[in-house]
């Protein structure tokens, strides 16, 4: 059986904020080892016999992060393909989306196997075996769960209810889904024996799944269909792309699959699961990533710590000291500080409500913006100047554009850069510099092999970052909103 894994990118993670933002999600933060949880996820993906094709459901903010990751984790060759929704509108759309890609490129009998991208499995054997027993269901036409088997009352995930007495392919029958449950609740799931956690991973034929769907939720499905038909398909490198339109996207239910199809199907089969997981829901579930120190506190980056116990520490870029306090979680940022005790850390969700509504930045980018050609970081911001860093990736370039209100000055700190200014076309060194005047159209580039660090001095009367009219680009970005320079 053909076997497709298909990763779901689309979170916010918002209790993991300052870490986490909107266009710097929690499967893009780096774990205590080097990796990301995106990263992790791709080698489990890729790691099934059988798979034939790995697929991303995303969104545009977000694809060439994506693929960044995808090549620094420097994967077996293989398939690659994309998906980009123009928004989130839950995980309904996104696995719909998937099954009828797959199976107009591999055919009815195709197996898709749903990765949310934010999980940790270190267990690689144990979900290895789940994954074989899941496919053996699924070629039989079931739509298969993978059932977590609890080991503490939980209050934060959804249950499955299986019917012990209706044993399938080494799995049971599914009779019920459950949701979030209050802790007493949750202790007497724990003790019948015959509930788990529902993870949020999947298996099925894609035939199957959009069969199901269009049984139980019609309505939704046709409004899935019809976005999905009148997609575009681009080729981005050597990744082909498909581009669901927004007018026929924005129509759509954002809604879960388990409310959309799973809750109402009677051919759902779960598969009993014992391999380590975790969502890394919190921040106390991150720090059980760090050792403890003889203090039982965990800490990462210079940090010290007098009469102190208990504490979760994640500061890497300055130091950072303790004295006196316990049982806290202290996540330090460039521009944003939480300071949580460890029974609040799922309120931390709140906070980023609370950004969000008064639209202060930090709840959606980091100083350090990342573009498909590298990127770029605020280091001082006034009312008639801008100072930032920009990091350009060999042979990347950014848009042709030009500016109303703010003239450019650029100094190069290391590599080589190719400037075009107005209709001139020149290279600059380290420690030579350019002017680039209000009005004129200017275009950066690095033709070297190393990376291009620049300083940019922006100064005028207006430095919004709406102050920018692309007039070229060779990442296809003309038509996207521009929310954030270049």
């Amino acid at each position: 059986m053909k076997v497709v894994s298909v990763v779901l990118s689309g979170g916010v993670g918002s209790r993991l904020w300052p870490a986490s933002r909107a266009r710097h999600p929690k499967p893009f933060i780096r774990l205590p080892d080097g990796e990301n949880l995106i990263q992790k996820t791709f080698r489990r993906a890729l790691s099934i016999d059988g798979v034939v094709e790995l697929l991303v459901v995303t969104n545009d903010e977000l694809y060439f992060k994506t693929i960044d990751e995808y090549q620094r984790a420097q994967l077996p060759e293989t398939s690659f393909r994309c998906i980009l929704e123009p928004f989130g509108k839950n995980t309904a759309a996104s696995v719909l989306l998937s099954c009828l890609s797959v199976k107009d490129a591999h055919g009815e009998d195709a197996a898709v196997l749903i990765l949310p991208a934010d999980h940790l499995i270190n267990d690689h054997e144990g979900f290895g075996k789940a994954v074989s027993l899941a496919l053996q269901a699924a070629e039989k036409d079931k739509l298969v769960t993978f059932g977590l088997t609890p080991n503490s009352p939980e209050t934060g995930y959804g249950y499955i209810e299986a019917d012990l007495s209706q044993p399938f392919s080494g799995g049971f029958v599914v009779n019920e889904f459950h949701e979030k449950p209050s802790l007493e609740t949750a202790q007497e799931f724990l003790d019948s024996g015959n509930y788990y956690w529902n993870s949020g991973i999947f298996c099925f034929k894609a035939s199957v799944l959009i069969e199901q769907f269009e049984t139980h939720s019609p309505e939704l499905f046709c409004l899935i269909e019809e976005a999905y038909k009148n997609s575009k398909f681009e080729l981005r490198g050597s990744s082909q792309v498909t581009l669901i339109p927004k007018d026929l996207f924005s129509q759509v239910h954002d809604i879960s699959i388990d409310y959309a199809l799973f809750e109402k199907s009677k051919e759902i089969v779960t598969i009993p699961s014992d391999f380590t997981w975790s969502d890394i829901g919190s921040w106390l579930a991150m720090s059980q990533l760090t050792p403890e120190d003889a203090n039982s506190n965990r800490l990462n980056g210079e940090v010290y710590t007098v009469d102190s116990t208990g504490n979760y520490v994640r500061s890497r870029d300055k130091l950072t000291a303790l004295v006196g306090v316990d049982d806290l979680i202290v996540v330090d940022t460039v521009d944003a500080l939480l300071v949580a005790h460890k029974d609040k850390t799922q309120d931390v969700k709140k906070i980023v409500s609370y950004l969000k509504a008064v639209k202060h930045e930090t709840h959606e980018l980091h100083k350090t913006v990342h573009r498909p050609w590298g990127s770029f970081t605020t280091l001082e911001s006034c009312d008639r100047f801008k100072i930032k860093r920009i990091v350009v990736k060999p042979k990347a370039s950014l848009s042709l554009q030009m500016h109303h209100h703010r003239s450019e000055h650029w100094i190069v700190v290391s590599g080589m850069a190719k400037v075009v200014n107005n209709n001139e076309e020149f290279l600059l060194n380290s420690n030579e510099s350019t002017f680039i005047l209000a009005g004129h159209s200017h275009r950066l580039e690095n033709p070297g092999v190393i990376e291009l660090v620049l300083i940019e001095v922006q100064s005028g009367d207006y430095l919004g970052e709406d102050d920018i009219c692309r007039l070229d680009d060779i990442y296809g970005r003309l038509d996207l909103a521009l929310t954030t320079e270049d």
